[in-house]
This record gives structure tokens, C-alpha cells and sequence, in this order.
């Protein structure tokens, strides 16, 4: 996710990089073509007109806000997305503060083994939250899970469909285990379970956006009639502005392969791009709160941006 300040008016034009928030080091090559495209029609139509017909405006200017409502209304369904997993993010970081809470109830029970509790779910918490990072994008940092766990659970960690899920039974089991010990009364189970189903909620939640995406089909219309509409588009700017054709037909590809672009990115929010949610900063942020709330002194600095880019 880009987190900067908001630039001065001179310094929004400016902006190019992607880790800025432009959008332009992945569209150039598509706008510079259109642009290549229209100086070749306006040429073409000077010298070959015959050849090289100009096309009234109008139907442009009907199909150019159809367009624009379409492409509105996907990166809003997008951005949707993006902002329901941002929301359920937010919800796990409380729910694991919650949970690091309540289990203070287990703290002077069965003389050292409430606390031994205590730790155990806290820990299994913070490898939940690795996990759940792992199973939304898959890549290294599996060592910062396997050392939360038990060395018994570990294969079956590595077994596991669905690793995030079976973190969660092993906390169950452990509550289980505490209530059957007698460390916590049938109201305290159920409150501490609660709060582990709403991990779980937010766990089935991540995986529903990941797994239905925006439908393909509507992606795959509006990015070829947003593509056919910049290529033609040349043909109805060569007779009324001639040379400036280019110009105006490079800022309305810019404009539509954008929003074409950007709604791509923030279809998956869980995804590497500059524009996805920082899900990593965040497991890094809970894993520091848990750790803190175990009483652990020797902590990390809690994540910043690199290069305006936090993930």
C-alpha cells in the first residue's frame, strides 16, 4: 500500500514512479502506441485521404462516457474488495488484542499452568496471523510460523490444506484442554471461543475474496473496448485538431488504461503490487502487540514504508 503524504499541485505532475502511485511505468508502451497510432492517421489523412477517411466525433463522444461509467463502476466493485479486506484485517488485529486480554483470566491458575496456557494460545495466535499471510500470498517466511508451534504440530502443519484452519484447532484444542484442567469456567470458555470463531470468520472472509474474483468475463469487455476505443479513437480527432490528435488521443488512453489497470490491482488485494493491502505490516504489527502483551521487552520497531511502499 503507498504511504505518502499528498503532493503539491506541481508535484502531482511530476510523480512517475510506481512506487509513487502513477500508474504510467505499466501503460506507457499502450499509450505510446495510440499516440505513434494517431500521428500516423493525421499524417495518413493530409496525404492520403483517400486512404486514410476522417470519422465523425460523435459516436466517440457516446461510446467515451458508456466507457467511463463501465470502468467507474468496475473499480468501484474493486475498490469494494480492497476495502472489505482492509476492514477484516482491522477486525483480526482487534480480535487478537481481545484475545490477549481475556487470557489474562488464565494468569495465577493451577499453580504455573495457566500461565503456560496463557502463552501457548498467544503464541499459536501470532503463528495464525504468519499463516494467514502465507495462505493469502504464498512465499518464504514459513520458519517464522513453524518456530511458533509446537515441534508435535509441525508436520501436520506441513500436512494441512489449509494451514490458518488448523492453527485455530490447536488453539481450540488448547482452550479445551484448559477448561478440562478446570483453569477457566464454562462462561470464560465461551467468551475465549468467541473470539477465536471471529478469527476464523475473518480467516473464511480472506478466502472468499481471494478465491471469486470480478467476474472475468466483465474484465475481459471492458479492457478490449477500452483498447479498441483508444486505437480508433485517432480517426475522430484527425480532421478537427490535426497535429494535437496525438496529444489528446495519449491523455484519454492514460485516463482509460489507468482506471484499467488500477482496478486489476486492486481486484486482489492480498497480491504484491504497490496498490494491495500492507497484510504483511500488519502480521508484523499484531506479532509485536502479542508479543509486548506476554511481556516481552526486546521488540522490533513496528513497520515503515520503503520508498513510500509499505507491505
Amino acid at each position: 500500500m503507498i504511504v505518502r503524504e499528498k503532493p503539491g499541485v506541481l508535484s502531482l505532475f511530476l510523480v512517475v514512479s510506481r512506487n509513487g502511485g502513477s500508474m504510467l511505468p505499466r501503460i506507457y508502451p499502450q499509450i505510446l502506441l495510440v499516440m505513434a497510432l494517431s500521428g500516423l492517421i493525421v499524417l495518413g489523412h493530409r496525404h492520403a485521404p483517400q486512404w486514410v477517411p476522417s470519422v465523425n466525433s460523435g459516436p466517440f463522444s457516446l461510446i467515451g462516457i458508456a466507457l467511463s461509467i463501465f470502468l467507474g463502476f468496475r473499480n468501484s466493485a474493486c475498490y469494494e474488495r480492497w476495502w472489505e479486506a482492509r476492514k477484516l484485517w482491522g477486525e483480526l488485529v482487534i480480535a487478537c488484542r481481545v484475545l490477549a486480554r481475556q487470557t489474562l483470566l488464565l494468569d495465577g491458575r493451577g499453580e504455573g499452568r495457566g500461565e503456560q496456557a496463557r502463552v501457548d494460545v498467544v503464541t499459536l495466535s501470532i503463528a495464525f496471523v504468519r499463516a494467514l499471510v502465507l495462505h493469502l500470498r504464498p512465499g518464504g517466511g514459513v520458519e517464522q510460523v513453524l518456530e511458533r508451534l509446537p515441534e508435535a504440530a509441525r508436520e501436520g502443519y506441513a500436512r494441512s490444506n489449509n494451514p490458518p484452519f488448523f492453527i485455530l484447532r490447536l488453539i481450540g484444542s488448547r482452550m479445551v484442554e484448559a477448561r478440562r484442567e478446570g483453569l477457566l469456567s464454562d462462561i470464560e470458555f465461551s467468551m475465549i471461543d468467541g473470539t477465536v470463531g471471529h478469527m476464523g470468520a475473518v480467516l473464511a472472509s480472506c478466502e472468499r475474496i481471494r478465491n471469486t474474483p470480478v467476474p472475468f468475463a466483465y474484465s475481459l469487455l471492458l479492457h478490449r473496448t477500452a483498447h479498441i476505443f483508444c486505437f480508433m479513437l485517432p480517426f475522430g480527432f484527425a480532421d478537427q485538431i490535426g497535429w494535437l490528435a496525438p496529444i489528446a488521443s495519449g491523455i484519454v488512453a492514460y485516463t482509460f488504461f489507468g482506471l484499467d489497470t488500477l482496478g486489476d490491482e486492486l481486484e486482489e488485494p492480498f497480491g504484491e503490487s504497490p496498490n494491495d493491502l500492507p497484510i504483511g505490516a500488519i502480521a508484523e504489527t499484531i506479532t509485536i502487540n502479542l508479543r509486548e502483551a506476554l511481556g516481552e521487552t526486546d521488540l522490533p520497531p513496528l513497520p515503515q514504508p520503503v520508498d513510500y511502499v509499505l507491505m
